[in-house]
């Protein structure tokens, strides 16, 4: 199950063009409560000493609930939802959840003390932007928060990554270091594997992977996009009876069987585009006989024709080379 999940976890990383920004870093004393909610935007937060707690208001999926949060854990909102951080285990009143005040004083004193050593909270937040068009999509099939436990056996690779983000959080607790920024979305990857199947998580798309018994659908699906993946052909695979297959997928995924065939269709379908293969091609690749009905579908999912998505992906990448060509160019000549 567990080579299952780094599978899907690849798969669902090659697609998301993520970019972390930082909003501050620093360290919190006495009372305060700190909050990215409000922005539009995914947002993250690293504790980078001491203990906090996060807290989380109830929601139309889930009650509202508080979690303890120590040094080298970080969380992940993949939403613009309500919530804060604070040092009182006990949430904010109703309607207060994603109040701002107290206030943070650098990492570093101005003697070059670190701020390690008198206490307080070390805290690094930030924003994700999500710059593909099919990165709304994608985010659907994800849980809306991620918490990424520093004792996490699935996080070795990713406490290397935390003193690198401590390190450079060190460095200048005045002006917030960039290279954070791609710290952080190394930490990102580490926390979307080391999701474990003990992790009370919403219905999304992380669920059905982590059950034994749709892991293996899944897993078909995204293998053999082409196939006649009806609900019927679906639920016999699954050996469910139609009605109890549709029940089951529901509460666990949050969406209907044939919309989660169509959402994983067009994330395939996105990427041979981006490739060069023509649209015709790539219809048929995913299931489709029709050109006009995949180009419909494309659309509604991405909000774009399919010749429109391939064109600007190849001029997006071509972008990208450029600007690592002029970068690599630059190196050279110091």
């Amino acid at each position: 199950m567990q080579h299952t999940a780094d599978k899907l976890a690849d798969w669902l990383l090659s697609s998301l063009e993520l970019k972390s920004t930082i909003f501050h870093v620093g360290q919190y004393c006495g009372t305060w409560q700190a909050s990215t909610a409000g922005r539009q935007l995914a947002s993250f937060h690293v504790v980078l000493h001491g203990e906090c707690w996060l807290h989380l208001p109830a929601s139309a999926e889930r009650e509202a609930h508080s979690l303890r949060l120590s040094t080298g854990d970080a969380v992940f909102l993949l939403r613009d939802m309500p919530h804060c951080l604070s040092p009182d285990p006990h949430p904010p009143a109703r309607g207060h959840e994603s109040e701002r005040f107290g206030s943070m004083s650098p990492l570093v004193s101005p003697a070059g003390t670190s701020a390690l050593a008198v206490g307080g909270v070390g805290i690094a937040c930030g924003f994700f932007e999500f710059n593909s068009a099919l990165d709304d999509m994608l985010l659907s099939l994800l849980p809306d928060h991620i918490v990424a436990r520093r004792d996490n056996p699935s996080l070795d690779g990713a406490r290397a990554v935390f003193e690198l983000v401590r390190a450079e959080a060190l460095r200048n607790g005045q002006l917030p270091s960039p290279v954070i920024s791609r710290l952080t979305d190394l930490l990102f990857v580490y926390a979307l594997r080391a999701l474990r199947t003990d992790d009370e998580i919403d219905p999304c798309f992380w669920s059905l992977m982590r059950c034994a018994e749709f892991a293996p659908l899944v897993t078909a699906i995204i293998e053999s996009p082409g196939e006649r993946w009806t609900t019927d052909t679906m639920a016999t695979f699954a050996h469910m009876s139609r009605a109890r297959f549709c029940k089951h997928f529901v509460e666990i995924s949050g969406q209907p069987p044939a919309q989660f065939v169509t959402l994983i269709r067009m994330k395939l379908a996105a990427a041979m585009l981006r490739s060069g293969a023509r649209t015709p091609d790539a219809a048929e690749r995913v299931g489709y006989q029709s050109e006009s009905a995949f180009s419909q579908a494309f659309k509604r999912v991405t909000g774009v024709q399919p010749g429109a998505w391939r064109r600007a992906s190849i001029a997006h990448d071509a972008v990208d080379m450029q600007a690592a060509a002029e970068t690599t160019s630059a190196a050279a000549l110091h």
